[in-house]
């Protein structure tokens, strides 16, 4: 027998009448069953052999020269023979081949239709019904060679061979970084990091990558330490490791490493996570800023002064103002907090850094001035002196000055119950009145660029000491003779005043509040009070003030004001009843005159009736 020898392609076709027939080159191929297409025609394309010796030149076996498939998938292996028309097979016979050798092992065959295995154990082998191999859930051990051998009786016997790989892809790279930080001053290779991939089949590649570029072995700045490892289950565990020299550049550098594989014939990778190299470098610039809420620091803002190396790891930081070492939370990693700041803080604060690299010691200073704005309490002078204020005498003068200490220029102004009345510090206050008493507040901003405007005030109490102020609601009051009239009149002064009136006899009451004081009095008008008036007078140590109320007399039809109308329709009442009550007495006589003259106890004479006549008549 000849095994693997190539057929002849010719140029013209081979045809049996009634079959059914596929190129096959330049040639025609035909297949010994009529109507029965159950052949892939996509595969990649195989070669022909024919097995030699007696053999009908019409019959051949064709199977692909590589089937591709995944650990643990389901294998098929084709197998597919051209014969006469009136031929048929009697048997298929499927070998493995260990790659390398010519001994061959039947593992499975069929004879007229029926099935049968040499290895009776291996159930993950049989034979589809178009005489393909099918191989379950393949392992790795099934990477071999595979011949399918039919006998086609008395036309001869032929067969052909597929190879099967069998593939996995590995897991996805795994880093193990270097547990410590590597020095730009290191003149040795330091190890970066270990990139695994376990469990790949047949055996992938690593590769390393920086920022995207494959990094290649160079003996002086890059070393490769490659690993393979064979798992007990036949599967291949990769491992590289990474050393070499780093510079200050490389801390933002993005490392990985790639796994390359095949998986079923296509080439294929996987990238680990990504990371970057803990790189030491020693400081080579520092930097001191100021950390506030606006451009310009004020008293009561937060602020915290920042000093900054660029150096990896950061380097101990001392922090210095006027001179003398500032100590606080996070002053050794170069912060100093300040909170509620007030101008003691201002000055001329001083960082200082130590960096220590391997052998090399860096020592980098810079400062900074803090400067933080302020506005001082106001303070009011007066003349008189402020201590006067509060015993000013009505028609007097005062000049109120108020002055403030701040950082930048400052803008002033008087207020008076939240009313603007004077721009300026200066307040001046001329033939001053009872009017004039109160409180005058001084209101002083210093504008601050970027930030609202900082502001103080300060309160005086200014008293003027006059004869009272006397306020009545009417000067007129229309009044009937006899009638009951209040009224009311209210006075302001300081000091404090009493209030009397000129009506003799009458009742009043008198309420103070503050330096206010209302008294109301209740009067019967008479001709006299008609004719006089009625006065109110205020008095206090500084003088006295009088107001006159003039009585009118209401004129008749004229319109009654509400309290003579009230009168009025009191009075009507009072007569209403009166009448009312006379006629129930005239009622309750004439009934007992009725029933006493029924009982006959009541007699009348002739004179009598005569005399009734006659008072009747007159």
């Amino acid at each position: 027998m000849g095994f693997g020898v190539q057929p002849q392609l010719q140029d013209h076709s081979i045809s049996t009448p009634g079959l059914m027939g596929v190129n096959c080159g330049k040639s025609m191929i035909t297949y010994g069953k009529k109507n029965k297409f159950s052949f892939a025609f996509k595969w990649v394309w195989y070669r022909c052999e024919i097995l030699q010796g007696g053999a009908d030149s019409n019959v051949a076996v064709y199977m692909p020269d590589l089937v591709e498939a995944k650990l643990g998938d389901t294998a098929i292996i084709k197998c597919e023979f051209a014969l006469p028309e009136n031929g048929s097979y009697v048997y298929v016979n499927w070998y493995s081949m260990e790659k390398g050798k010519m001994e061959r092992r039947k593992i499975i065959y069929m004879v007229q239709g029926k099935e049968h295995q040499d290895e009776p154990l291996n159930d993950r082998l049989s034979i589809t019904p178009d005489f393909f191999l099918k191989i379950n859930k393949v392992v790795l051990q099934d990477a071999k060679n595979y011949v399918c051998q039919v006998g086609f009786g008395m036309h001869g016997v032929a067969e052909n061979r597929s190879e099967l790989r069998v593939s996995k892809a590995p897991e996805k790279p795994e880093i193990q970084k270097t547990n410590r930080g590597i020095s730009t001053g290191d003149p040795h290779l330091s190890e970066i990091a270990t990139c695994t991939s376990r469990n790949g089949y047949p055996t992938p590649t690593l590769t390393w990558y920086k920022d995207g570029v494959p990094l290649k072995l160079d003996g002086n700045e890059i070393e490769i330490r490659p690993g393979l490892i064979k798992e007990s289950s036949g599967l291949w565990t990769v491992r590289s490791t990474l050393s070499a020299k780093v510079t200050k550049e490389d801390r933002s550098a993005e490392f990985y490493c790639q796994v390359s594989y095949t998986l079923m014939g296509n080439n294929k990778t996987s990238k680990s996570d990504s990371f970057k190299v803990d790189v030491h470098y020693p400081s080579e610039s520092l930097r001191f800023v100021i950390d506030a809420p606006g451009p310009d620091v004020k008293e009561g803002d937060n602020v915290t002064l920042r000093c900054e190396a660029d150096g990896n790891p950061p380097p101990l930081y001392t922090l210095y103002r006027m001179g003398e070492e500032a100590s606080g939370q996070g002053s050794e990693q170069g912060f100093l907090h300040l909170y509620n700041i007030n101008k003691e803080r201002s000055g001329v604060y001083l960082c200082k850094v130590l960096d220590l690299q391997d052998v090399t010691l860096v020592e980098l200073t810079a400062n900074v001035t803090l400067l933080v704005n302020y506005l001082d309490e106001p303070v009011i002078t007066s003349v008189p002196p402020v201590t006067s204020l509060r015993q000013l005498q009505e028609g007097e003068d005062a000049l109120l000055t108020c002055n403030a200490t701040g950082s930048k220029p400052l803008a002033f102004h008087w207020e008076k119950k939240g009313r603007v009345i004077e721009k300026g510090n200066l307040l001046n206050l001329t033939n001053v009145g009872f009017d004039t008493s109160g409180k005058y507040t001084c209101v002083v901003e210093m504008p601050m660029p970027g930030t609202p405007a900082v502001s103080r005030s300060k309160q005086v109490q200014v008293t003027v000491h006059a004869k009272p102020v006397l306020v009545a609601r009417k000067e007129v009051v229309h009044v009937q003779s006899g009638e009951m009239v209040n009224l009311t009149c209210t006075g302001y002064s300081t000091p404090p005043l009493l209030i009397s009136w000129s009506v003799n006899g009458s009742v009043f009451t008198s309420v103070m509040q503050g330096h206010q004081r209302n008294s109301t009095v209740l009067f019967q008008v008479t001709e006299a009070l008609l004719e006089s008036g009625v006065n109110c007078t205020a008095k206090n140590r500084m003088g006295t003030t009088q107001h006159h109320f003039m009585l009118a007399q209401r004129q008749e039809g004229g319109t009654p004001n509400a309290k003579t109308e009230q009168t009025a329709q009191e009075s009507k009442g009072v007569i209403i009843v009166a009448v009312v009550i006379c006629i129930l007495a005239i009622a309750v006589l004439g009934a007992v005159l009725y029933f006493l003259h029924k009982k006959g106890k009541l007699t009348c004479g002739r004179s009598g009736k005569q005399e009734m006549e006659r008072n009747t008549s007159i």
